[in-house]
């Protein structure tokens, strides 16, 4: 069974970074396209972007184009969120999981479970 780690996370200003990390084991990691999710408070959980596993292709939804980078490292089974700029409303609990194509923010974790996620809390 895949176990997923999340970690990163913590408390920062708008318009500061951050950068989560997410440790995968007990997979194949490199075969799965990956994504990062937030869930807001009192929301559902939502994808912010993903990552193919072929060719390392991101998506990104609209509102975190230019700001967010995801990226992956296969040989370390880990994948990455890197934010700048980040904004009040970006507070939330943010997991990642494995992602079926093709990416909306609708898409649902694909792994049959979740980590516990890393809580990121931006303050005005």
């Amino acid at each position: 069974q895949v176990q997923l780690v999340e970690s990163g996370g913590g408390l920062v200003q708008a318009g500061g970074s951050l950068r989560l990390s997410c440790a995968c084991s007990g997979g194949t990691f490199s075969v799965y396209h990956m994504g990062w999710f937030r869930r807001a408070p009192g929301k559902e959980r939502d994808l912010v972007a993903a990552i193919t596993w072929t060719d390392g292709k991101p998506y990104y939804v609209d509102s975190v184009k230019g700001r967010f980078t995801i990226s992956r490292d296969n040989d370390k089974n880990t994948v990455y969120l890197e934010m700048n700029s980040l904004k009040p409303e970006e507070t939330g609990v943010y997991f990642c999981n494995s992602v079926l194509l093709a990416f909306s923010a609708n898409s649902k974790g694909n792994f049959g479970s979740w980590g516990q996620g890393t809580q990121v809390t931006v303050s005005t």
